[in-house]
């Protein structure tokens, strides 16, 4: 249901209409829609002894003017992100880079943001999309890697079947993984349907990553899943310095919080951008009890 709702032009522009006021109901989950109010949220967020990544929301360009077009425009974001002064750690989706048009397309663009970003010592994340580009996506990840690329990691969803076989390789590359339970509705041919069985995945997958992985990133907000990635990394004497938890901006504040009082390394993830929407309904859908909240938002803004 909720992917269908992201992709609604009138709920799109209903929601732009108040989720982006100064206490709009998406500001719980987007630092805002320019790179100023992302740079605002990262260093409140490293004030409270935390990581950073800034993910520049937007996917899907149909055109190698649009590819092109985003590729320019993360690199005048990374400048920006250089004269803040805050940690350069960014995310971005191949289909902003022309996925979706050809591998040529998107493996140029993709470089055209990694020299750069190698130059002022970015590290840049390849976010994992929906099933049908997650074969392209590593394929575009091992011809950078493949170039001598080490400012990048990928991340890979635990929903999908192939997923511990995608681990395994990524860890015999040496190359950095950023794991999730993935946000997209995918049939039953690909991806486990039931939630216990993607969890059992998940853990199964973190201990591939703690055993053999480098610097392996954790991100969940399941409490379960972070108490077992703990016992485990205890258990096999793995100290904090040699993985990551990560979470998302406005989710879980509180076990953010605690996590780094106990000495583990927290990086949140903090969204950004005018193309805020299906990000923001791929997040309800998630966790519907964030629903009750948006409602409760918007009411409030209606009747003011």
């Amino acid at each position: 249901m909720f992917s269908l709702l992201a992709r609604s032009v009138t709920l799109k522009r209903f929601a732009s209409r108040y989720g982006m006021t100064p206490n709009g109901f998406a500001r719980r989950f987007i630092a805002g829609e320019t790179i100023t109010e992302a740079i605002e949220a990262a260093r409140a967020t490293q004030g409270r002894g935390m990581h950073v990544a800034l993910d520049y929301l937007g996917e899907s360009v149909n055109t190698t003017k649009a590819a092109i077009a985003a590729s320019r425009e993360y690199v005048q974001l990374m400048e920006t992100i250089v004269a803040s002064g805050i940690e350069r750690n960014i995310s971005l989706k191949l289909t902003q880079l022309g996925l979706t048009i050809d591998k040529a397309t998107c493996v140029d663009n993709l470089r055209r943001i990694l020299e750069p970003a190698a130059r002022h010592e970015f590290f840049v994340r390849i976010d994992m999309e929906s099933s049908r580009y997650t074969q392209l996506t590593l394929d575009v990840f091992e011809t950078v890697w493949s170039l001598d690329f080490r400012n990048v990691g990928i991340a890979l969803q635990s929903s999908l079947h192939r997923t511990e076989q995608d681990v395994r390789r990524m860890n015999e590359l040496g190359a950095r993984v950023r794991l999730v339970k993935g946000a997209y509705k995918e049939p039953a041919s690909v991806a486990f349907q039931q939630k216990a069985d993607v969890d059992a995945a998940y853990t199964r997958q973190m201990r591939l990553l703690l055993d053999r992985g480098v610097y392996p990133a954790i991100a969940t907000h399941d409490e379960e899943i972070i108490a077992e990635t703990r016992s485990y990394a205890a258990e096999r004497t793995i100290g904090h310095d040699r993985f990551e938890f990560q979470m998302l901006y406005g989710i879980r504040r509180d076990l953010q919080t605690s996590l780094v009082a106990e000495g583990y390394r927290m990086r949140v993830y903090i969204p950004f951008g005018k193309e805020w929407f299906p990000y923001f309904m791929r997040r309800l859908g998630e966790r519907p009890a964030n629903v009750g909240f948006v409602l409760r938002a918007l009411l409030g803004e209606k009747s003011g």
